[in-house]
């Protein structure tokens, strides 16, 4: 049971669980303090969308764009362009014609050599756009390791799990491929500003299929 001060100074329980956000921002939970608080969920939120950013670049993007737009998250400092009008009709467009051109049997393996650079680019981005209050250095590591590194890593997943669909069903099953891709990017997108501690769940998840994905890969080169 948890409880909480009153008036008097004596111990009331607290009817709200210990991961309420309400609990977390009107009361210090095992020391922390709010600025601490709003830090990780900053950092969870960041990575979430950067896994997101594995499966599709721009959705994500979409999605911080219009959660900054309507006052839902804020944005660091020097990234408030995030917010702007013409970034919504561009990441809108970019975000549509991506879905389109994953669909098309050979154009998707030509985007899977574009996406997988950007894809590092996007996911370093989106986590340092929410990332404040902390040295620039440890933003950037931050940023760039773990949000540019898992997006790259989810993004080499599924281009492994593309390219194993193409050798044994010749294309046809890719737009399965893309679908659950597509999928996995709006869940994880939505979860990430919702409820960033299940998307980062979600994330460690996802990872650890990207990481057995690439040892196998690895371990059948090495294969003669």
């Amino acid at each position: 049971m948890v409880y909480r001060k009153c008036r008097e100074n004596c111990l009331l329980p607290i009817t709200c669980s210990p991961f309420s956000p309400r609990l977390w921002y009107n009361n210090d939970v095992m020391g922390l303090s709010r600025e601490h608080i709003e830090v990780a969920v900053a950092v969870l939120t960041g990575i979430g969308l950067s896994a997101a950013c594995g499966f599709r670049i721009f959705l994500p993007l979409l999605a911080l764009n219009l959660a900054s737009m309507s006052g839902y998250i804020g944005l660091a400092p020097g990234f408030e362009w995030i917010a702007g009008k013409q970034v919504t009709v561009a990441f809108g467009l970019a975000t549509a014609l991506e879905i389109v051109a994953y669909y098309v049997p050979w154009l998707d393996n030509v985007m899977d050599a574009i996406a997988s650079p950007v894809s590092i680019i996007a996911g370093t981005i989106a986590s340092a756009s929410l990332i404040t209050d902390v040295p620039p250095s440890l933003k950037w590591t931050i940023s760039i390791i773990a949000g540019g590194g898992i997006a790259g890593l989810l993004q080499g997943a599924t281009v492994a799990l593309r390219a194993k669909s193409t050798v044994f069903t010749g294309g046809f099953a890719n737009f399965i491929v893309a679908s659950l891709e597509l999928a996995a990017s709006i869940i994880v997108s939505l979860l990430s500003l919702l409820v960033p501690v299940a998307a980062f769940v979600l994330t460690l998840l996802l990872i650890t299929y990207g990481i057995i994905l690439a040892r196998k890969a690895y371990l059948r080169k090495k294969i003669p």
